[in-house]
């Protein structure tokens, strides 16, 4: 059949390509468009048709063409003003990919003709990828649901697949590719029971890589909210829905990172290919300067989202939820999160699209997490987005990692963290698992490399060592980098075991970067978004075995200890007769007031009653040993090791005396348990 336009036949609702039984609905909002065409492609990317959406309501185009269905591959063109100085880029000859389009042919690739002005008259329908109308929906799932999680890892598709040795030919960097019986497996063995996705919207490369002969492995530059990389699902979205069904049967949620605060159309030199070419006013903040509309920087990528905006607002919900019902994940990961709330004003916790995500029937039941913090002005959210969000626990990270290097100052700071970070979530009626707690993320130093650079080594992104952060609280064991000195290896080896015991002995939610569990390193390189190649791919011929083990031991310990994992803060005061945590001196005795004064001071235990359940968890950064006073525990008759971050185990002596290891985290539990 011959595709034709059905006058006046088509509906404003919904959004995007809707396959009808007469045709394909076709409905896109924008503004300040004079008119928007749909351009449908033949197999050959040939345009074999183009018609002008005849339907006009509410700033929303719309149209029916029949002749069309399922499988049909299609681009948008607008016309308007064009006036990029005060944010207007309206270019009939640019094709447009359909803000709601499900699925494109191909991945986005830069180039030089994609920003070239509307005098230029060049038609770019050749270099952007075409979005291919789906099937509706026939069935709408539910996310799993909203419990804390118990281990969280956060996992690069790409990154996690390219080596595995079970992962094999085309499945190589695909979401298919983690659905093999060895990858979840190894997920199950170490306890997780969420897996957060880095993006896998489909994204652009940054401007400057190309010429660098670099790529974006991290996907944090998206073009559409709704397709999938086809990089990622080069079958669309069954992959995806495939691997979310399998991960439930095993007791593991799945959910995204998504990045609703910029996209890769970046600044006003860079490429048209979808929300600027359609009403940049309303998708992009802009203010007035000398005269100009400028698009805003919030987030240091040139644009940033206008999440103030009804159907910007709209857009995300519709996206969110679509994630959900047609591919089964179970929550999100909000990248750049006070975006969310941002306005000219400023951030808002209580702006109108944080109270629809919580108050949506299907989103405010599922896992959703916010990276609290943006380089904005007042960026800097953390403990603001209020239940039943959980936050990215930065403060943690720091003052764990500033106590195992040996920061002075640090004995209270650690405890507040391991205590669940009251000073930041404990106010209106939230817990520790509002935090999330890690010790290394994509965006850092891996926690090998932690423990082995003092400064970070990001030459290979060709940007003169100037990108990634300079402040890592890092340091090396005594020689930069790789090392063949086995004392140099052992130290590295039981810093990595000591911070990981901390981790998963605090309250709030533990989180993994992939890959920390085996010693993974990136060869300093603390910034590896362009590096789609083996620095950022895991090793996983040379991957540490015995500290895999040792972390599933580690899960398995925090699990079987109420002590532990109970989602109360720890506050020492007595209730019915039990105190949840004492802080013990090494002198057996609680401390004072000026012990924790000790600029020093290196050596603290944890004393926990909690539920019927009584441990203590010592913790020592000293370079030697160091002997402990032990007092009794309630029940019982005397201690006995729980597990030990060290190779060497702790020494029990006489008068209730306890030789801990050097640097190391200790866990001892009454006899008789």
């Amino acid at each position: 059949m011959t595709p034709e336009l059905v006058p006046h036949g088509g509906a404003a609702e919904p959004r995007g390509a809707t396959a009808m039984s007469d045709g394909v609905n076709f409905s896109v909002y924008s503004e300040t468009a004079t008119a928007i065409w749909v351009c449908i492609f033949d197999a050959q990317d040939d345009e074999i048709g183009r018609f002008l959406l005849d339907g006009h309501e509410d700033n929303v185009r719309f149209g029916l063409i029949s002749g069309i269905g399922p499988g049909t591959r299609y681009g948008l063109r607008a016309d308007g003003p064009y006036d990029p100085a005060q944010g207007y880029y309206f270019d009939p000859n640019k094709l447009l990919v359909d803000p709601y389009a499900k699925l494109i042919d191909r991945t986005f690739v830069r180039s030089p003709r994609l920003r070239l002005p509307r005098e230029a008259e060049e038609d770019t329908a050749s270099l952007v990828p075409k979005g291919i109308v789906i099937e509706a929906a026939t069935e709408r799932l539910q996310p799993r649901g909203s419990d804390a999680p118990g281990l969280i890892y956060e996992l690069n598709v790409r990154g996690y697949t390219m080596r595995h040795p079970s992962v094999q030919g085309p499945l190589r960097g695909t979401v298919a590719g983690l659905t093999t019986r060895q990858v979840i497996s190894h997920l199950e063995h170490l306890g997780v029971d969420v897996v957060e996705l880095m993006p896998v919207a489909a994204w652009i490369d940054e401007g400057h890589l190309p010429i660098l002969g670099l790529t974006n492995a991290w996907g944090y530059n998206p073009i559409t909210y709704f397709a999938p990389d086809p990089r990622l699902m080069p079958r669309g979205l069954t992959e995806l829905r495939a691997m979310t069904d399998m991960y439930r049967e095993h007791g593991i949620s799945v959910i995204l990172d998504v990045v609703y605060n910029h996209t890769g159309e970046g600044d006003d030199q860079g490429p048209v290919l979808s929300f600027k070419g359609l009403d940049a006013h309303t998708y992009y903040r802009h203010v007035e300067v000398d005269g100009s509309q400028v698009l805003v920087n919030d987030t240091g990528t040139g644009n940033t989202l206008r999440c103030d905006h009804p159907e910007v607002q709209r857009l995300v919900i519709d996206s969110l939820r679509h994630w959900v019902e047609e591919c089964g994940v179970s929550g999100f990961r909000f990248d750049l999160a006070p975006i969310l709330g941002r306005s000219l004003e400023g951030f808002d916790g209580n702006a109108e699209l944080i109270r629809k995500i919580k108050a949506d029937p299907v989103l405010s039941k599922g896992l959703l997490v916010a990276e609290p913090w943006d380089p904005g002005p007042g960026g800097y959210q953390l403990g603001a987005f209020g239940d039943p969000f959980h936050e990215w626990n930065d403060k943690y990270r720091d003052q764990v990692r500033a106590f195992w290097r040996g920061d002075d100052d640090k004995l209270a700071a650690l405890v507040r963290k391991v205590a669940g970070t009251s000073d930041v979530f404990d106010h209106n009626g939230r817990r520790p698992s509002a935090g999330i707690n890690f010790l290394a993320v994509h965006d850092g130093f891996t926690l090998m490399d932690l423990v082995s650079y003092e400064d970070k080594h990001n030459e290979a992104n060709g940007e003169e060592n100037r990108d990634g952060h300079n402040h890592n609280s890092s340091w090396n064991c005594g020689v930069e980098g790789p090392s063949d000195d086995p004392e140099i290896n052992a130290a590295r080896a039981r810093d990595i075991r000591a911070m990981l015991a901390t981790l998963m002995f605090s309250r709030g939610v533990p989180m993994l970067q992939q890959g920390d569990e085996m010693g993974r390193s990136q060869h300093g390189n603390n910034n590896a978004y362009a590096q789609d190649n083996e620095i950022t791919w895991l090793d996983w011929e040379n991957a540490d075995g015995e500290l895999v083990n040792y972390v599933a031991a580690l899960k398995a310990f925090r699990d079987a200890h109420p002590a532990l994992s109970a989602d109360r803060f720890l506050t020492g005061e007595e209730q019915n007769g039990v105190r949840d945590v004492v802080w013990l001196h090494p002198e057996g005795r609680e401390m004072e007031d000026d012990d924790w004064h000790d600029a020093g001071a290196s050596v603290i235990g944890m004393h926990l009653h909690v539920d019927g359940d009584e441990l203590i968890i010592w913790f020592n950064r000293w370079v030697d040993a160091v002997d402990v006073s032990l007092p009794e525990p309630t029940t019982g008759n005397g201690w006995v090791s729980g597990i030990c971050s060290s190779a060497e185990e702790p020494a029990f002596g006489d008068a209730g005396l306890l030789s801990l290891p050097s640097r190391s985290v200790v866990a001892i539990v009454p006899a008789e348990a």
